[in-house]
């Protein structure tokens, strides 16, 4: 028997953080290639959503999520980002971020279609857009503030452009875009009907001050804005795939029909653990980036110490190094070095572009424990000695 497969899978190269985790498992090195904390999540979040599967319903909830939670989504976006959502028409829940993802894609897009995405980018949107039937078209983001040049946006969107797939925050860069990158966007795509799929699933994973601007809250966007949001990511349990999906009438229509018949539905007692935890105080939230940006400013200095350049990160788990000073033009065999013979796995960065790459940053996750990060930082000084 030789059955054929889709190509678009069957074809696809091993991940890159599989490649690395292996080393590290292989060798005992240090993994900060892959982005998930060290920490269990917070403690009542988990005990809520123990009691809900040991007292609650374990039947299947509603298709578009529990009402419960798509209210307390509405509510916490009014709060944090100042959107006025309808929580009946204009709220979903699907299971984690990536599903949302691929149904906006698998609604929206049709064989022929064409989408814009800005790379380095999030390991599935290529292989899910292609799927899709979709060509993709690249913008491309340089170190080090990894800018959206308005005019290279423009340029890439033609008369078949279905939507633009925007990451803010930018995972793997750390780059956060704010009000004036985002109303470029909106100039970009005016006059088209162009949906933008904004993939923030880092909102709260912000420093320095910066509070996250959503596309859907920017005039020019917010009618063909689909907000996808990760409640694994909030409150830093990877695990938990809760994806919270805010989108217009119009849009929703059609994403609700794709979630339909992907996942239908989300684990009961995880949606009303997470539809407690989007109430709980402000403080709670602050605290949160504030010990994450503390382990950013910690793994920094370190690398500094070092003698590496740490490039600016503004959000998420992740902290990017230039090799370039180091003479360094291949992240790859840089990366595979660094775990052999120093001990520590990074990712490098030209696994997150699909052409014209980048070859010469390295990302490291610094969402451990401090105990974690200084011991890599200690194999890291040595590895560079």
């Amino acid at each position: 028997m030789s059955p054929r497969f889709n190509p678009v899978f069957a074809d696809l190269p091993v991940t890159v953080f599989e490649t690395m985790s292996r080393l590290a498992r292989e060798t005992g090195a240090i993994n900060l290639g892959q982005g998930f904390p060290d920490g269990p999540g917070p403690a009542d979040v988990r005990a809520k959503a123990a009691e809900a599967v040991v007292d609650g319903w374990n039947q299947y909830p509603p298709m578009m999520g529990l009402t419960e939670l798509r209210a307390a989504a509405a509510a916490h976006y009014a709060r944090w980002q100042g959107l006025d959502l309808d929580p009946d028409a204009e709220v979903m829940v699907t299971s984690g971020a990536t599903e949302a993802l691929a149904g906006a894609l698998f609604a929206l897009v049709e064989p022929g279609d064409e989408v814009v995405l800005l790379q380095p980018m999030y390991d599935a949107y290529l292989p899910l857009a292609l799927r899709a039937g979709a060509t993709p078209r690249f913008v491309k983001l340089s170190p080090p503030d990894w800018r959206l040049d308005e005019a290279a946006l423009k340029a890439a969107i033609g008369p078949r452009t279905k939507a633009v797939l925007l990451n803010n925050p930018l995972n793997p860069a750390g780059a956060v875009y704010g009000r004036e990158t985002l109303e470029a966007v909106a100039r970009a795509v005016e006059g088209t009907d162009v949906v933008v799929i904004s993939d923030e699933v880092w909102e709260h994973v912000t420093f320095d001050g910066a509070a996250h601007v959503s596309a859907l809250g920017v005039e020019g966007l917010k009618d063909r804005t689909v907000k996808i949001g990760s409640a694994g990511k909030i409150f830093a349990m990877t695990g938990w795939k809760v994806g919270l999906v805010c989108a217009p009438p119009p849009l929703m229509g059609a994403l609700s029909k794709a979630h339909q018949y992907l996942t239908f539905t989300t684990p009961p007692n995880l949606q009303a653990a997470v539809a407690y935890g989007l109430g709980k105080e402000d403080a709670w939230f602050h605290a949160m980036r504030a010990g994450l940006q503390a382990k950013r400013d910690r793994f920094a200095e370190g690398l500094a110490s070092a003698g590496f350049k740490a490039l600016p990160t503004q959000g998420t788990y992740f902290l990017n190094i230039d090799l370039a000073p180091l003479g360094v033009t291949d992240d790859v065999a840089f990366c595979a070095r660094l775990a052999r013979e120093g001990g520590v796995v990074a990712i490098p960065l030209s696994a997150f572009y699909a052409e014209d790459k980048v070859t010469t940053v390295a990302r490291f996750c610094f969402a451990k424990d401090d105990a974690v990060l200084d011991a890599a930082l200690e194999r890291l000084g040595r590895f560079l000695r």
